[in-house]
């Protein structure tokens, strides 16, 4: 076996099935000629399309892929949406230890296979239904809905959503964008209960109920579990949550110059973030902003606004504080300067279309 790989495009050799849009709410695919070997230079896009609102359970029952240490040559990736978008990638595997059960954030997955030149295997086989309830998350950010969601969530479920194990990944941010989950009685009856860690062993990070949105949650590791469960009566619409590796999301500057990036800059930044860089420097000091690079997602075609992905920059310690400045796209911005003492710089980004992010240093002066 040649030491080096030459690329070639991959193509789907005469006769094999492979790929395609799977729309039902439950069905199964595996890679061509499975249980056989799978084709040379091959690649296929499976693309699972379940109804708004609803999520989707992908588990592998067979794995065997070409095993390499970051599978270079043959591969399986699951994203967290429609493309081959970068912020969306769930993981990539190879080898013969099967991925994890995925629970998508969307409602809609997508799974590519591709094989090069060289050894074959048996490839894989999957099964996926829609309406999953709970799973496990290992993305750097997504979304989390109760069953049925916005509907009313159905009786005598548990539900288990184990967030975290990405790799690069931080401890974990929960924000919660709706509630409503029946109250009473020490929410006894239908709960949201977090804990942090992978399992219900570890420390309690909250119990809620009612509806009043529980407050944001960080973990102090890199694993968050949430649970909910439903007694025999009485619903609600219930819950709306996103969450993201806060590790380079949420930070407070004090010292008189610094420097920071979005996360995992130069690569692509998560999808459905919000991040919150802070800069807080004594009395009497203004600061200074310098844009060294910025590319995020660009302007919307319908309003020429950046309502997509978009850093913003206010003159104070908090969004109430006056706009210095709104981007995307890829222009880097002239240098601001605060009126303050404190400046806040926010991130949004969507669920779709991550680019490469931002890096920023700053000076105070007086």
């Amino acid at each position: 076996s040649p030491g080096k790989r030459t690329s070639h495009p991959a193509l789907v050799p005469p006769g094999i099935k492979c790929g395609g849009v799977l729309s039902a709410s439950s069905g199964n695919f595996s890679s061509p000629n499975f249980p056989g070997l799978y084709p040379y230079e091959t690649e296929c896009t499976w693309l699972i399309v379940v109804a708004e609102g609803s999520s989707i359970l992908l588990s592998f029952s067979h794995f065997e892929l070409e095993y390499h240490a970051s599978c270079a040559y043959d591969y399986l990736q699951v994203y967290n949406g429609a493309t081959r978008d970068r912020g969306n990638l769930l993981g990539t595997f190879c080898g013969r230890s099967p991925p994890p059960p995925f629970s998508s954030a969307w409602h809609v997955m997508a799974v590519i296979f591709h094989s090069d030149r060289h050894v074959a295997k048996r490839g894989f086989a999957a099964v996926y239904r829609k309406d999953a309830c709970g799973g496990q998350l290992t993305g750097l950010s997504g979304e989390i809905t109760s069953p049925r969601y916005p509907e009313s969530y159905p009786n005598d479920a548990e539900c288990r959503w184990s967030i975290g194990g990405a790799a690069g990944g931080g401890p974990l941010t929960l924000v919660f964008a709706d509630f409503q989950v029946e109250g009473g009685q020490g929410c006894s009856f239908d709960y949201v209960a977090l804990f942090d860690g992978p399992t219900t062993t570890a420390p309690s990070l909250g119990r809620y109920c009612g509806s009043t949105r529980p407050p944001p949650t960080v973990s102090s590791t890199q694993h968050l579990l949430i649970l909910f469960r439903s007694d025999f009566n009485i619903g609600g619409r219930g819950f709306k949550a996103h969450f993201y590796s806060a590790g380079e999301c949420q930070e407070v500057f004090t010292t008189i110059k610094g420097n920071f990036s979005s996360p995992h800059y130069p690569d692509f930044y998560p999808n459905n973030l919000k991040c919150q860089w802070s800069i807080q420097l004594p009395p009497g000091y203004r600061i200074k902003v310098f844009f060294l690079d910025m590319e995020l997602e660009g302007r919307s075609s319908l309003t020429g606004g950046c309502d997509y992905d978009h850093l913003a920059a206010f003159d104070a310690g908090s969004e109430k504080g006056s706009l210095l400045g709104r981007w995307c796209g890829g222009d880097s911005p002239a240098p601001i300067t605060s009126h303050h003492n404190h400046l806040l710089l926010v991130l949004h980004t969507d669920r779709n279309t991550a680019k490469r992010g931002f890096s920023i240093t700053y000076v105070g002066g007086k």
